[in-house]
């Protein structure tokens, strides 16, 4: 637990992918192929109190969903990259825009589509039903599935690792 608390300790940044990750997977969509996604209010509160510690939240995606787009931009995440099935280019440009190091990047995915960069970051993390090749090349595994607030655990565990999680939570009672 040591190792991954120091590469925890590092992240500035958290690249989250969105269906399996920030979704539950399930792809929903109706008579006219307009699609709907399930987003879990405390992936998207964690998302916030990531950003108000002061450390960045970004979205690599291999689809493309207007979706996406409102709840990324009304929990205002700016990185935001969609249609990406290949996420490579999408995480160089990452790099470009933000002058971030790799090491200083988690990657949260949950299939093998992930994989090109999670093996690139600092910090490789799964939800609990990812893939299990994808779980054999993590650094972290959620004990919480994708979508219901397993982006919320990791990054909590950064921010305790960190040592901000606690003032954070405090934050609340005042």
């Amino acid at each position: 637990m040591d190792h991954i608390n120091k590469l925890a300790q590092q992240i500035k940044l958290i690249i989250f992918d969105i269906d399996g990750v920030l979704t539950n997977g399930t792809l929903f969509f109706d008579n006219e192929g307009q699609e709907y996604k399930a987003f879990h209010s405390k992936d998207g509160h964690g998302m916030r109190m990531l950003m108000e510690c002061g450390l960045q939240a970004a979205v690599i995606t291999g689809r493309k969903s207007r979706v996406v787009e409102h709840r990324m931009k009304d929990l205002g995440v700016e990185i935001v990259f969609q249609g990406y099935r290949d996420k490579r280019p999408a995480f160089a440009e990452l790099l470009q825009q933000t002058g971030l190091d790799a090491a200083n990047i988690a990657y949260m995915g949950d299939d093998v589509i992930d994989l090109p960069v999670m093996t690139q970051v600092g910090m490789a993390i799964a939800v609990a039903d990812a893939h299990p090749f994808v779980i054999q090349h993590a650094d972290y595994v959620t004990q919480t599935r994708g979508g219901i607030g397993a982006a919320r655990e990791a990054i909590e565990f950064i921010l305790q690792s960190q040592g901000l999680l606690q003032a954070k939570l405090e934050s609340y009672l005042a």
